[in-house]
């Protein structure tokens, strides 16, 4: 028991050293890059080179952007996701599996390969520069789809439906009074991975927004793309931009975990 626990605190502090290690190195001047041994508490600048990351490119609106977009994309993820996999993993309906196998199969496909089509389309609908280009092609995925149909298929009895059914329940309230409980943990889940993956997104911002509107990791990359590289600035912008995940994960990691773990005692 005593080497687990050790191993645990191994694998945390080697997973939290190079985010700490970031702020250490934007807390000081580049040339602490070249001391020997490296510098490993934080130096006094840090502040100093955070307020140079939002003189040199528009991070606060940067943050804003990548807030609407990611916050409103897990969002619809979650109950566009629960809807599928409610349809696909509990009603009955002509077609149900192959969609289902048309669902799963795009997953196959590299999202670049549609970046060119998606791209066109965005410009005949006049979106480009615009959060609406960000958002809406992301309002569901395929993965979601799939995770929430595997989870409400075993986690889902089918006779609570049907007691609803007996209740007078339609099939809307089934889902908003039934369904919708049950995956909560699974849901929450998929959110934080949803909230994750778009706010670290950055080729398709970097084609479709303008360089004064950014998300935060093309505003990341316009620090980085200077003749002289500026790694304090650079890593100055990073530890700002991990900071929202961060408390994310502080927030709502107990709310989680402790959902998943209900679920998992109810099951």
């Amino acid at each position: 028991m005593r080497l687990r626990y050790l191993t645990l605190v191994a694998v945390a502090f080697f997973s939290a050293f190079p985010l700490y290690y970031s702020v250490v190195v934007a807390s000081r001047h580049n040339s602490a890059l070249a001391e020997v041994p490296p510098p490993l508490l934080p130096g006094g600048n840090l502040l100093a080179n955070v307020s140079r990351v939002f003189d040199t490119v528009p991070f606060a609106l940067a943050l804003l952007n990548s807030f609407v977009v990611a916050g409103s994309i897990a969002v619809a993820v979650m109950f566009f996701s629960t809807l599928a996999g409610f349809a696909f993993a509990k009603l009955r309906f002509r077609g149900r599996d192959i969609l289902l196998l048309i669902t799963v199969a795009t997953m196959m496909v590299p999202a670049l390969l549609g970046s060119i089509p998606l791209y066109m389309l965005m410009v005949k609908l006049e979106w480009t520069g615009t959060m609406y280009a960000l958002v809406v092609p992301a309002l569901v995925n395929a993965f979601g789809v799939f995770f929430m149909t595997q989870f409400l298929s075993r986690a889902l009895p089918t006779e609570l439906l049907e007691a609803g059914r007996v209740d007078g329940c339609t099939t809307w309230k089934l889902f908003w009074h039934v369904v919708l409980p049950v995956a909560r943990p699974a849901a929450a889940v998929l959110g934080m991975l949803t909230f994750m993956s778009a706010w670290n997104d950055y080729f398709w911002p970097l084609v479709v927004l303008q360089p004064d509107n950014p998300t935060v990791q093309v505003a990341l990359s316009t620090l980085a793309s200077g003749y002289v590289n500026d790694y304090v600035l650079g890593l100055a912008g990073t530890a700002v931009g991990t900071l929202p995940l961060v408390l994310v994960f502080v927030l709502f990691g107990k709310q989680i975990i402790g959902g998943i773990m209900q679920g998992a005692v109810k099951g």
